[in-house]
Formats: C-alpha cells, structure tokens, sequence
C-alpha cells in the first residue's frame, strides 16, 4: 500500500505540450492587421467620402442644335451656310433653395455615422476578443490542474488495480478511485471542448492559425484583480453618453435626420434653368443670340411625401435616441453591479482561501503516510478540485466584467 502511495506522490506533475505563445498584446496587433470585418468596414467610411465628392457634383451643360436638312425653296440639302439656317443653344441647371449645401451636408453627416459604426464595431470585436482571450486563458489553466490530478490517479488506479487483482487491497477503494478519476476526465473532456471553441474564435478575431495559448503576466493580473473603480455608476453613465459610439450616433443620427428633411424640403423648391441660344435666320433678327431661363410652375408640393417620411424618421431617431439613454445606463448599472459583484467575491477568496494548498499539502502528507483512509481522501481531492476550478472561473468572470465595463464607458474606469 505505502509502495503504491509512494508512487503516486513520486510522479513529476502532469505537462500540458508547449503550444506558442501569445499575449494580449500581440492578438489586438493580429486583429487589427487581420481581422475581416474590420477591414470591410473601413470600406464602408470610403463609400460615404465617395458619396461626399459625388454630391458635389452639378448636372453637366446641356448642349444642342438644330440644323437645316432640306431647303425646299432653293432646293438644297443641309443648307446651314451664310444664307441657311441652324441653331444653337446651351443650358445649365441651377440649383435653388439650399439644394447642394444640404445634399453634400447630409453626405459629410452619412459619412460621420460610418466613422461612429466603425468606432463600435472595433470596440465590440476588440471586447469579444479580450473575453475570448481571457476565457482561454483561464480553461486552459484549469485543464493544467485537471490533467495534472487525472494523471496521478490514473498511474495510482493503474497500480491499484493490479493489487486489487492479487487480493492484496479492497475492492472498494478501486471503485473510489475509478470514480475520482472518471469525475477528473468528464471535467477534462468538458473544458477542452470549450477550449476548442474559444481557439477558434480567437483565430477568427485574429486571422492567427492555432494551436496557440494565451500568455499573461501573472502579477499585471493579480493588480487588476484589486483595482476597484474610479467612477460610481452614475459618473460612468455621464462618461459614456460622451464617450460610448453606439450612443453618439444614436445623437449623431438625430443630425443625420434633421439634415435629411432640411434636404427633402429644399428639393420641393424649383430650380433655374438658365441659358443661351444662337439662331442664324428663323429669328425676328438675322444671327440673333438669346437669353433663355426656364422654371417649374409650384401648383404643388413634387415633394410631400419624401418630407412627411423624413419627419417620420427624425421623431423615429429621437425615440431611438431616448431609449438607447434607457438602455445604456441599465447596461452599466448591470455591468458595475456585476464586476463589484465579482470583485467583492474575489477579496474574500484572497483573505479566507489563501491557506487551501497548504491544507492540500497536509492532506496529502498524511495519505502518504497512511493516516487518511481511501474514502476521506478522494473526497477530499473532488472538493479541492471543484474549489481549484471555481476559484480559476471566479478569477475569470472578474477579468470579463471589467473588461465589459470598460468596453461600455469606452475608456479605462479602474485605478
């Protein structure tokens, strides 16, 4: 029995292969060098500047003539020489009412919206990636206790089995050790298949091929462990409504609006086509030169309906603007209640817990020398486990929901 024990305490602790490293540092390089999304929506600010330059754009002039095909009196053809006849005449529209200025406004204000979608769309991706990170990080560190254990017990069942066999030690302390070591590989099985949906969306994120594991400088973590918050909730909500880009351009879009009907109203103004015509002889006067002007007559509004829809939008947008207030600042009341949540458990743990590997310690030293049964110290390795696993998740959950406060604030809220 002391033979096998020996053994077991004897085994160098189980290695997980050494896979490439990566710090947080080098994914959000990656990301921002390779992620797709990204790259296709920065496309989409080159489309509103494009919009920008078109809308400064006039109609060109419009330019056209009249020449004589046949002269019956004289019995010619094409007669447009000093004694036939053709025309010529010029036209430009111009625009009234505003027209150009609130179309290329209303184009500056699309493309500023796209800057602001870009802004939220990189600080979302860029929080997806630090919660994958970060998740990683953590499972991984749980399967390195986990299969650290489970490969003890199994050389320890290994052995146990064979004196079982022989007669030489009771059934039942294979069976307990066969259901700690089935415990230890369903956890396994469990966090490696969350390990490989975390890889993969991190590679996704940062266009790197796995296999890679996060790498985080132990001491930077236990510091973000124990900042607490520079702002109550209230500060945070005000810092957002300046800072967050999905709120400004709900703001943004109230502008965008507003130009929009600014626009729509000034196309229901008529515009000016002004002009000049030449004509050699069908004139009151030979070579005449005319100035010519042209105008819609406003018997109607050509525009109603473009503009009820545009006043429809802007009280759409306004809304949207109120509720996305609502909905912000219950996300950052829900996110600091969360993180304090967390915080407030992991200063527990750093006070009540701290003497857990020095108790693991005497418990095994005691295994080893026989004073502890088979059945107390299998229940004692499942609690120490779980503690071990919820003690890496509680660490875990406290990193995630900082980060999502800052993602929300959009700036650093901790000290």
């Amino acid at each position: 029995m002391k033979r096998l024990i020996l053994l077991f305490f004897s085994l160098s602790w189980f290695t997980v292969p050494a896979l490439a490293q990566l710090t947080l540092q080098e994914s959000e390089e990656a990301f921002s060098r390779n992620n797709l999304l990204l790259l296709a929506e920065q496309y989409h600010i080159d489309a509103a500047k494009a919009a920008i330059i078109q809308a400064k754009i006039w109609e060109l002039p419009y330019l056209s003539g009249e020449l004589n095909a046949v002269n019956s009196q004289n019995n010619r053809l094409f007669d447009t020489g000093k004694t036939g006849q053709k025309t010529l005449a010029i036209q430009q529209l111009i625009y009234l009412g505003g027209k150009k200025r609130n179309e290329v406004e209303f184009a500056k204000s699309n493309a500023e919206l796209a800057e602001l979608q870009f802004e939220q769309l990189l600080l979302s991706l860029r929080y997806q990636l630090k919660q994958h990170f970060y998740s990683l990080y953590f499972n991984q560190k749980k399967i390195e206790h986990i299969a650290s254990q489970a490969s003890r017990v199994d050389t320890l069942l290994a052995a146990y089995s064979i004196q079982v066999a022989k007669a030489n030690l009771p059934l039942k302390d294979l069976v307990r050790l066969q259901s700690l070591s089935l415990n230890l590989q369903n956890d396994l099985v469990a966090l490696q298949n969350e390990v490989i949906s975390e890889t993969s969306s991190l590679s996704l994120l940062t266009g790197l091929q796995p296999p890679f594991t996060p790498t985080v400088d132990s001491a930077s973590l236990e510091v973000a462990f124990r900042q607490g918050s520079r702002y109550a909730p209230e500060e945070l909500v005000s810092q957002a409504q300046s800072a967050n880009p999905e709120y400004l351009s709900y703001l943004r879009m109230i502008e965008n609006q507003e130009l929009y009907l600014s626009w729509q109203q000034s196309l229901a103004k008529p515009d000016l086509t002004a002009g000049l015509s030449y004509d050699q002889r069908g004139g009151a006067f030979n070579n005449q030169v005319n100035l010519t002007l042209g105008i819609p007559l406003p018997f109607w509004n050509p525009n109603k309906g473009n503009i009820k829809l545009a006043q429809a939008q802007l009280a759409q947008a306004q809304l949207q603007k109120d509720y996305r207030t609502q909905v912000l600042r219950r996300q950052i009341n829900e996110a600091y209640q969360k993180w304090e949540k967390h915080h407030k458990q992991y200063a527990q743990f750093a006070t009540t817990t701290a003497p857990l590997d020095l108790v693991y310690d005497a418990v095994v030293e005691n295994f080893r020398k026989g004073n502890i049964p088979m059945m107390e110290f299998t229940d004692f390795m499942e609690s120490y486990n779980q503690s071990m696993m919820q003690i890496n998740e509680m660490r875990k959950q406290l990193i995630i929901s900082r980060e999502n406060l800052n993602q929300l604030v959009n700036a650093n809220v901790f000290l």
